[in-house]
């Protein structure tokens, strides 16, 4: 690692992408951190009264949306970026006066115990966030070590200063998504209890132990749920200052007297195994009462990660936005277990993690793409790691399986495709991690036969999904035929010749959905005809999810060369490119889905979702690379921006990042799971790589400009190279690697 010269964090604005669709949260967090301290700014119900699904809770998939006013509370699980979400556990909230335990109003509808606050008295930086509580003249601060978040708050002179513990609050709340909650008041300074909730995750459970810095005078709770029997604790006033507390839904208080300025701290330790394991977590990670000392750790930690690529831009903003972006790259996944390494598996039971750190939340529809394969040059370790989780994850399933979506020991099965493939045989391609490689065969070969999941019983037998038996069955036959490439190649490094021929058969299974009589990728129904009213330009019940056939359909990074034949050769190829980045889509194409907005549209092309991050790159397989170069660098100057709507949709725990990330250095892998990436035109005029081998690459721009978008040629160690296609192998020997830019498209041509 180099030697550390310059603040780093300083370029980062965790505000960025917090209104509208971005869904990231601006809290306090460390690398990878378990806990992500952040802000709630409304509470919102999953389904109305009548059962209907309400649509801005989608909008709170962090918590937090930049527009509002108000904060009810500060709570200590987040996801950053997703397209659903969960979580929002153990909202922590200080007030003032009379004690009011709803967050928004009272059944007399009068003020609940949320605060108003403005943007001019909020700050957010990697590791700390800061803001005033207007209603309650309270200064809320926060931050966090890995598995402990460290509130800080300072009071004005009150005999009637309160800290609240909602346990009702979630995000994506419904009535039952409370399963139970347990709390114990240990003594007048330390807190412990659990909460299991059934939501995403349908079997969710987290503990904690709440450390305050100060005796409480008294306490106590209420319960929101109606009581059937309460047993012989009906002997008690359970409602104060009774310290064992249980139901369903909970909010407890704790009661204090302070002085003007004095200041309460509140250390809040997390687990996943026991209320023991959280104080354990607790005493190792802040054994002390200093807030400053543990703030300026989890700033060391992120200065740590984010010079791991050192960047000089030809502007600020774009120095903001790239080190922005390696912020939200380095959130998830998450460590998620304690620091005795033991963590809750995925069958419930608990598991000491022997040679590995184990990780959760693995939205790998998403980050496949490009997050993972990110970590294959800036965190190698932390994704052997993460493999290391998945094969357990694996083990631990009873379906055989890998995970799809998975998080705090639930498989949510969100989205579609087995991604865990693409990971594995990216990081063997790469020649990163320790782990077994047959064991992740035997793992991929069992995931990708489970017949009952997702159609795939119907892929095996008809050679493709067929659309009257499976939603989004092109989405999926072009998904699973890229993934059985993925476990061809990693049987190919094994020497499993026959698991190999099997399948790079399947493989080829996208031949099947191809219809060549219009052109596009179409729904087939298992009497092997086509469907009938298809409409390439719909992205809402056409066989695809969350995109459509002019852009979904561009999906088969196993075989360009052969998927550019197939649609016409490259001279058509390339004339469909151009058409699907400035065609109009009408609003009616768009408007089912949440995760499509106007906001990340160009033409057809939909940035702000992930089934298309590639597309911009495969006019180089066309012979026409300064097309491609061009689109990048618009993309990356119209999509991406240092402000509060600077990301273009969600960020999808990174995914939409490390795009940003890899196109600013001037390449981007296409296909995972071999050692290439292929060439754009790089936005940074000098970038530092520290490689986790102990070797330094430097990329380099000549001419750099917003105008000089044209790769004219790319020296690597003095060797010029003859296609814009770079190896892994190339950078991992570091040195030097010089783009010259030009404003001749022509030029990029020769490459």
């Amino acid at each position: 690692m180099n030697t550390l010269k310059t603040d780093y964090t300083q370029y980062v604005n965790p505000l960025i992408g917090t209104s509208k669709m971005g869904h990231v949260f601006p809290g306090a967090t460390t690398p990878f951190g378990m806990v992500q301290l952040s802000p709630q700014t409304n509470f919102e119900v999953m389904f109305d009264d009548k059962g209907r699904y309400n649509a801005e809770t989608y909008e709170y998939c962090a918590g937090y949306q930049y527009r509002d006013t108000t904060i009810i509370g500060f709570s200590h699980t987040n996801f950053s970026g997703t397209g659903h979400a969960d979580l929002g556990d153990f909202l922590v909230m200080p007030t003032t006066g009379e004690l009011v335990l709803d967050p928004l109003k009272t059944k007399n509808d009068k003020k609940g115990f949320y605060s108003s606050f403005s943007h001019d008295k909020e700050e957010a930086s990697p590791g700390y966030y800061k803001v005033d509580l207007d209603s309650y003249k309270i200064k809320a601060e926060l931050t966090s070590s890995d598995r402990v978040g460290f509130h800080q708050y300072t009071f004005p002179k009150s005999n009637d200063a309160h800290i609240i513990l909602d346990m009702v609050y979630n995000v994506y709340h419904h009535d039952n998504k409370n399963v139970w909650t347990f709390i114990r008041v240990e003594n007048d300074t330390l807190v412990t209890g659990y909460r299991q909730t059934n939501g995403w995750a349908k079997t969710r459970k987290v503990f904690f132990a709440m450390q305050f810095s100060k005796p409480f005078k008294s306490y106590g709770h209420k319960r929101y749920e109606k009581v059937t029997y309460s047993g012989f604790y009906r002997r008690f006033n359970q409602y104060k200052n009774f310290p064992e507390m249980a139901g369903k839904d909970i909010r407890a208080y704790f009661n204090f007297d302070t002085e003007e300025g004095e200041k309460i701290n509140i250390k809040f330790a997390l687990s996943s195994v026991s209320t023991n394991g959280a104080l354990k977590n607790l005493k190792a990670e802040i054994p002390h009462w200093d807030f400053n000392k543990t703030k300026k750790e989890a700033k060391t930690k992120w200065n740590n990660e984010l010079s791991k690529i050192e960047v000089t831009t030809l502007t600020e903003d774009d120095k903001t936005n790239f080190y922005t972006a390696m912020y939200h790259a380095n959130l998830s996944p998450i460590i998620y277990e304690d620091v005795d390494g033991q963590y809750r598996g995925l069958d419930q039971n608990i598991y000491n993690s022997e040679g590995f750190t184990n990780y959760t939340v693995f939205s790998l529809w998403d980050t496949y793409r490009a997050l993972h394969p990110l970590f294959n040059i800036t965190q190698p370790k932390r994704n052997n790691d993460m493999i290391k989780s998945m094969l357990a994850h694996h083990d631990q399933s009873v379906h055989n399986m890998l995970p799809i979506w998975s998080h705090y020991a639930n498989e949510n099965w969100c989205m579609i495709g087995y991604h865990a493939t693409s990971v594995i045989a990216d990081a063997i391609a790469k020649n990163v991690g320790d782990f077994d490689y047959n064991r992740a065969l035997q793992a991929s070969t069992n995931t990708a036969n489970v017949r009952y999941f997702e159609g795939l019983g119907d892929y095996i037998d008809n050679k493709y999904v067929p659309d009257d038996k499976s939603h989004s069955s092109v989405s999926k036959t072009l998904e699973y035929a890229y993934n059985d490439w993925c476990i061809a190649q990693i049987a190919e490094k094994v020497n499993a010749t026959s698991v190999k021929e099997a399948f790079m058969k399947r493989s080829e299974y996208y031949n099947n959905v191809y219809d060549p009589s219009i052109g596009f990728m179409r729904p087939k129904l298992s009497d092997g005809t086509f469907r009938k009213n298809f409409d390439p330009m719909d992205t809402h019940g056409q066989g695809f999810i969350e995109g459509n056939a002019w852009n979904y359909g561009l999906y088969v990074p196993q075989n360009i060369d052969k998927m550019i034949d197939l649609m016409g050769g490259k001279e058509h190829f390339t004339s469909q490119l151009d058409s699907l980045f400035t065609m109009e889509i009408e609003d009616k194409y768009i408007e089912n889905h949440e995760d499509i907005t106007r906001d990340g549209i160009i033409g057809n092309y939909v940035h702000g979702n992930e089934p298309g991050h590639h597309i911009p790159y495969l006019y180089n397989w066309t012979g026409h690379p300064e097309k491609t170069q061009a689109r990048v660098r618009m993309i990356m100057d119209t999509m991406y921006a240092p402000t509060v709507e600077g990301l273009c949709g969600n960020d999808d725990a990174g995914q939409m990042s490390a795009w940003y990330i890899f196109s600013s250095l001037g390449f981007y892998p296409v296909t995972p799971g071999s050692q290439d990436y292929a060439i754009g035109s790089p936005l940074v005029k000098e970038a530092i790589i520290h490689l986790e081998n102990g070797k330094t690459l430097t990329i380099k721009t000549e001419n750099q400009s917003k105008e000089n978008v044209y790769v004219q040629k790319v020296n690597i160690n003095g060797r010029q190279i003859d296609k814009p296609i770079l190896s892994h192998n190339d950078l991992l020997e570091g040195g030097t690697m010089t783009f010259y830019l030009g404003k001749d498209p022509h030029l990029s041509s020769t490459l």
